[in-house]
């Protein structure tokens, strides 16, 4: 019992001082524990996650459900969430059941990590180390996002994407190139669009079949 209180202390002191890390309007440890929802819920999955692995019934969702009413984010106990966890703002997240999450993952308001049917077995996304999701984005389905993938904000993924790639658009489209700054992290305001670059790319075609057949004249 004691390893595992010590281990969980040390969890959250993690997800403290990601929050510093990644949030630059974190200002001071009171502010932190007292206005950031993300972490309470968080504190509170960590404990249900805990009492389900037990195989306590009902309590753990019942902790979910409070958590989910007081901080307008859920997260179903039965999740398996990595070390580092940061739901930025929170407000509208969900994440699933059979959501696994790994090391260093950030998330933004109005993600959902869901399922897309009754099916049973796993059903909702994995999510691999290094991952951002960005505000409003629907990861759906049992699909695998690889490590450092960044998934730009409103998009709806329903496939996988490979490790460090960026995915856009609805449904998701992955773009090749790396949208982030030095210290990767996802530039919300630098993603491109996929549909718009493939219609810029059919006009300059028309173009030079329109020069060609203007010479053929």
């Amino acid at each position: 019992m004691f390893s595992v209180i010590k281990r969980g202390i040390i969890k959250v002191k993690e997800d403290i001082k990601v929050i510093y890390d990644k949030d630059p309007a974190a200002n001071n440890l009171l502010e932190i524990i007292l206005c950031y929802p993300g972490l309470h819920a968080l504190i509170a999955y960590r404990f249900a996650h805990r009492l389900y692995k037990w195989h306590i019934p009902l309590i753990p969702r019942i902790i979910s459900y409070i958590t989910r009413i007081i901080t307008g984010i859920e997260i179903h106990p039965a999740a398996r969430i990595g070390r580092r966890f940061f739901i930025d703002h929170g407000e509208g997240v969900v994440i699933g059941a059979t959501t696994i999450i790994g090391d260093d993952v950030l998330i933004y308001q109005q993600v959902t990590l869901g399922g897309t049917g009754k099916e049973q077995g796993k059903r909702h996304p994995t999510l691999g180390n290094n991952v951002i999701v960005g505000a409003g984005a629907k990861v759906l389905g049992n699909i695998t996002l690889g490590d450092y993938v960044r998934v730009g904000a409103g998009s709806v993924v329903v496939e996988d994407v490979p490790e460090y790639s960026t995915v856009v658009g609805v449904p998701g489209r992955i773009v090749r190139k790396k949208i982030m700054d030095k210290n990767g992290v996802l530039m919300h305001n630098r993603i491109p669009d996929p549909v718009k670059c493939e219609l810029n790319r059919l006009k300059y075609e028309v173009l030079e079949l329109r020069e060609k057949i203007e010479k053929l004249n």
